[in-house]
């Protein structure tokens, strides 16, 4: 049964069809549900969350027949039973002749020691239930990248955790389009070629930080640039200052998004948020 809870969001009831290794640290597990059919996004950074079981279940536990009140009622499970939430961006969808949603993909960063979501992605297989709390409506609230319609030039920073919305804004972009990105992941084998029709330059920054390294850069020459940055929200905080600052961008052209923090768990940021 699929809820309605906070429209245009519904929790959607999911199962893994399968799980590959697209990078040395990057798992792609494929989902799929009757549910899926009420899935709509039309979004490039469309944001998801994801309900995981505790180790022993079967299913994650979420209260979300209670409608509205299944948050309050989350939060009072007890700690090893109260499922695992955690914040994801849609990597991919795949529709039907008839226009449903069939398939959605998301990737995990893997990462020593595993957390909890990282340690469910590494042995994920086929059967595997979760629950996700996603769009119902195409266009919603949790899809940030919108650059104006005169932008001339759009720049993208993000680390290994932003990797799936840059990749899938660049397979959007349309050919002639002027793109410069900066990708931090702490592997070379994470690297790897991202399609685009756009004329995009990708700068990849293995094993340090990227922060520098971009505030350095020459950008070329625009009137109107785009800038959407997302990932650790130190390093997001700063490059938004650095673009406000230094680069004199205005604030309203630049997206920024922090997807975790050093040193917090997601229940400790969302506790300090």
């Amino acid at each position: 049964m699929t809820t309605a809870v906070a429209a245009p969001f519904r929790f959607f009831s999911l199962e893994v069809v399968r799980a590959r290794r697209v990078g040395s640290s990057l798992v792609r597990v494929t989902f799929a549900g009757q549910d899926l059919e009420h899935f709509f996004s039309d979004g490039h950074d469309q944001s998801l969350s994801l309900f995981l079981p505790q180790p022993g279940q079967s299913d994650p536990r979420v209260p979300y027949e209670l409608g509205d009140g299944w948050w309050q009622a989350w939060r009072e499970l007890p700690d090893d039973v109260r499922a695992v939430m955690r914040s994801y961006t849609l990597r991919a969808l795949r529709r039907d002749a008839l226009g449903r949603t069939t398939e959605i993909d998301v990737d995990f960063v893997l990462h020593t020691p595993a957390g909890p979501a990282s340690a469910w992605a590494s042995g994920a297989g086929a059967g595997d239930r979760v629950v996700l709390l996603g769009p119902a409506l195409a266009d919603n609230r949790a899809i940030r990248f919108r650059p104006p319609a005169d932008t001339d030039l759009v720049v993208l920073w993000g680390d290994a955790t932003a990797l799936p919305a840059i990749a899938s804004i660049l397979e959007s972009l349309p050919a002639g389009r002027r793109v410069r990105v900066w990708l931090e992941v702490h592997d070379p084998g994470d690297v790897r070629e991202l399609p685009t029709a756009a004329d995009a330059e990708v700068t990849w920054v293995v094993g340090e930080s990227s922060v520098d390294v971009l505030r350095e850069a020459r950008l070329p020459a625009a009137e109107h640039p785009y800038v959407w940055i997302a990932g650790e929200s130190g390093c997001v905080k700063a490059l938004r200052r650095h673009f406000v600052r230094e680069r004199g961008v205005d604030r309203r052209r630049i997206t920024f998004v922090g997807y975790w923090r050093e040193g917090m768990s997601e229940e400790q940021l969302r506790a300090a948020e």
